[in-house]
């Protein structure tokens, strides 16, 4: 009896050493022969040798236990596969895994300084893991690294940024052949993630990008109801979505098949089998870019294919074919010199393909259409915080691609068009069209009236006057306005007939001249161009506002010429030009020679000139005036370089308590208009608030805020300096040619004030009051200031191509903005 129980023994430990049938880990001394196989804890998971299909190979692999149906979802020597069934899966010395068969190792982990004391496990979730026997829960290697067909729940697909790894799903050649087959999903774009599943580097299908929540496409990317939900982690280290499911009673897979279809299947315990829960290319309009650039593909009674609105087809005998393959063109070419509006396509359509594009998940509505509106590539926009509840924005540039009809995504896409464009239309506009036309019809019965009425009071005053004054009716106001008349006479003889030589700037407005008259006093003449987009209403604005105002730090206006077609206004000479030449040095000859004229006390005092004559602007006038155009090229710089406030334009008036009101044509120099002045046209003393804020820091700097390059990051001038700040080093801000010897304190002061002014929202900036209290004492505790309006300007071009050439900063100015 005894010896009966002592062979019993021997026989069940010699099972357990030798064979590893019911258990789900392989340590050293231990192998795994054809036949034999590891199984998950919860007998959920199989490793062991197989078969696919027809072929006579034998592969180690990974399938679903108990199943009716063998579903493989991992083979680890997929690229050599063995003849017979000699093969052994076990840990080789240098502590791999490996598998070896009678002509040597087939496969291996290929891990380096394993150490000998490893072992590897099936795990539950289907991931195969070698890890050391000191710390288990740190793998060495894992077979989740290196996705085949299958894509499980907790499986990573994205990208490893430290060490450059990338985990994609890659088909199999055949069902009968598990090889790497032709094509691949792999999530791209890590700023701004989509998957892409191509063909080689053919792209032959699209889903996203991601949005912070979700994948915008359609509604159907990797959320099929109750059973498929996505999340996305991203870090510094790591970018990658893991599918998950609602709940762990669930088993579900990701499948890329042989060609080229990805397919969502859950499997049906009752029935014994995989359900289809969705294939992702299920119509024609799947196939990526259809219908070629900027051509938008949903099936309709008519056609697969439809032209954006503005675009025509590129070849219309190819479209009539139904060849669509070479899409559509913009039916004006863009012209950078025009003003375009955009068009709002709500659930019309998907996002387009990130190929020429720029992201930033700071921005909101207002920072992205004013830097769409300020790049002529720039194509269309879209604010991520109207999809779902993503954040951010993001520009395309070029040609749109991969457009397909999306109507119940939530997706906002601005389209970039000129105004003529978007309110053209079909029968819809029948009613648009009638007011238009009664409004046309007025508009001439004003032109024919009022000019005569004006010309015959005009003639009846000037007959009274003798030509020497004219009165403020003529600008608009009812007062009587003592202003010098200058006939085109003299003008003309003083300017050699606007001679080249005598012509000293040249602005929105028109041309300015230097000349003297027979006082021998210096004066600039500047001329309203033919050719200038601002217009006799500007004219008339700057001579009636001006004249009133009386500050030492607005520049003198002393008459007009108003005769024939010639509009001219009359100023003191200021001899040492614009400020911008000094700050900016774009006349090198200027810079080098005044350059170290402003040294720091000399730009703290025109900081407090400007700030000084934009209050009295806003407080202290006769009338109140907010400028709008306040910019470094419109403060002008006398004798001693005490700065005067120049170009009343584009001013406006208002009475009393400071206001705020909307334009319906926004007009000013981009890198100096406040966020909701750029966007939606609201103005109020904020907005030059916001406009000296820019100027300050472009006088501490000798950078401008518009076109701003820096080595390291994407900033814009504002918000280079705000990182500065937070970061304690806003003196890295100081221009050179400052010299070393400053106040830092002072410095430091003028760089909040500056910041403070420059917030993105108008509540927050202080008025003119407190910004020039808190320059003018020392004192005063300042705020800490939020982030500023258009924190990023960014060099675009290199968002282009990896391989593009380092991008260029160009300045693009803009004062004139029509209606949109």
């Amino acid at each position: 009896m005894k010896g009966f129980r002592f062979l019993l023994l021997c026989a069940v430990a010699y099972l357990l050493l030798s064979s590893v049938a019911a258990v789900d880990t392989l340590r050293h001394n231990q192998t795994l022969t054809d036949g034999e196989t590891l199984v998950s804890s919860g007998n959920i998971f199989t490793l062991g040798f197989f078969t696919p299909g027809n072929s006579t190979y034998r592969y180690v692999g990974i399938w679903y236990a108990n199943m009716s149906v063998q579903t493989v979802i991992w083979v680890a020597n997929n690229q050599n596969p063995m003849n017979d069934r000699s093969g052994v899966l076990k840990i080789a010395e240098d502590g791999n895994l490996v598998i070896v068969n009678s002509t040597g190792v087939v496969w291996t982990s290929n891990v380096s300084n394993a150490g000998n004391d490893t072992s590897v496990q099936m795990l539950d979730t289907g991931n195969l893991v070698l890890s050391s026997s000191s710390n288990s829960q740190n793998y060495l290697w894992q077979s989740y690294d290196h996705i085949g067909n299958t894509f499980l729940p907790g499986m990573k697909q994205g990208f490893n940024l430290k060490t450059g790894q990338q985990w994609y799903i890659q088909s199999w050649e055949s069902l009968n052949d598990p090889s790497p087959g032709d094509y691949t999903d792999k999530l791209e774009n890590p700023e701004f993630p989509q998957l892409i599943i191509r063909k080689g580097d053919e792209k032959h299908y699209r889903i996203g990008p991601w949005n912070g929540v979700r994948f915008i496409y359609g509604g159907i990317p990797l959320t099929t109801g109750k059973i498929f939900s996505p999340t996305m982690y991203s870090d510094e280290n790591e970018v990658y979505i893991v599918l998950k499911t609602s709940s762990e009673s669930i088993t579900a897979r990701t499948f890329l098949n042989e060609t080229g279809v990805l397919q969502q299947y859950y499997w049906n315990q009752q029935a014994g089998q995989w359900i289809d829960v969705l294939s992702m290319q299920q119509d024609v309009c799947k196939k990526y870019n259809l219908c070629g650039n900027n051509a938008v593909c949903g099936s309709t009674a008519s056609s697969t294919c439809r032209c954006l609105k503005g675009f025509t087809p590129k070849v219309p005998q190819k479209w009539q074919m139904q060849d669509w393959s070479d899409g559509c063109v913009r039916q004006t070419v863009i012209d950078c010199e025009k003003e375009y509006a955009f068009m709002k396509l709500t659930n019309e359509v998907n996002l387009p393909d990130l190929l020429q594009y720029s992201v930033n998940n700071s921005m909101n509505l207002q920072d992205c259409q004013a830097m769409c509106l300020s790049n002529c590539s720039c194509s269309a926009f879209s604010s991520l915080q109207m999809i779902g509840q993503g954040s951010g924005c993001a520009l395309w540039f070029g040609d749109l691609v991969d457009l397909r009809a999306d109507t119940d995504d939530g997706v906002v896409l601005y389209l970039k068009l000129l105004p003529s464009e978007i309110d053209s239309g079909g029968g819809s506009n029948k009613k648009r069209r009638l007011v238009i036309a009664v409004t046309t019809s007025v508009v001439l019965a004003i032109l024919v009236l009022v000019p005569l009425g004006w010309y015959s009071r005009r003639t009846a005053r000037r007959d009274l006057r003798g030509g020497n004054m004219f009165t403020s009716q003529e600008l608009g106001h009812e007062e009587e306005l003592e202003l010098p008349m200058y006939d085109l006479f003299t003008i003309k003889a003083i300017t050699a007939n606007f001679a080249s030589s005598q012509k000293i700037g040249e602005g929105g407005f028109g041309p300015v001249y230097k000349a003297q008259l027979e006082t021998g006093q210096e004066i600039a003449i500047k001329r309203l161009s033919k050719n200038s987009r601002q217009g006799l209403n500007e004219f008339k604005n700057e001579a009636s506002l001006i004249a009133k105002l009386q500050h030492r730090n607005l520049v003198r206006l002393l008459g007009c010429c108003i005769q024939d077609e010639e509009r001219m206004l009359i100023y003191e000479y200021l001899p040492n030009g614009s400020l911008d030449s000094y700050i900016f040095g774009q006349h090198s000859h200027l810079h080098a020679r005044h350059g170290s004229l402003l040294d720091w006390k000399k730009r703290y005092d025109i900081i407090l000139g400007i700030a000084r004559g934009l209050l009295y602007l806003h407080r202290d006038s006769r009338l109140r005036i907010i400028h709008r155009d306040l910019k470094a090229s419109n403060v002008l710089l006398d004798n001693e370089l005490n700065p005067k406030i120049s170009d009343f334009g584009m001013a406006r008036t208002f009475n009393g308590e400071p206001v705020e009101d909307k334009t319906r044509r926004v007009v000013g120099t981009y890198g100096y208009m406040s966020p909701e002045y750029a966007i939606d046209g609201f103005f109020s003393i904020k907005s030059d608030v916001f406009s000296f804020g820019v100027l300050l820091l472009e006088i501490v700097s000798g950078k401008r805020n518009r076109g701003f390059c820096h080595p390291e990051h994407e900033l814009s001038l504002l918000g280079h300096a705000w990182n500065l700040l937070n970061e304690g080093k806003e003196l890295e801000l100081v221009d050179p040619m400052t010299g070393k010897e400053y106040a830092k304190s002072e410095v430091s002061r003028c760089i909040q004030v500056g910041l403070l002014c420059v917030q993105r929202h108008p509540k927050d900036r202080p008025t003119m009051s407190a910004a020039l209290s808190m320059l003018d004492s020392e004192n005063i505790i300042l705020p800490h200031p939020k982030e500023p309006g258009f924190y990023t300007e960014r060099s675009l071009q290199e968002f282009f191509s990896a391989n593009d050439a380092p991008s260029t900063c160009n300045e693009m100015t803009v004062t004139l903005l029509e209606p949109r």
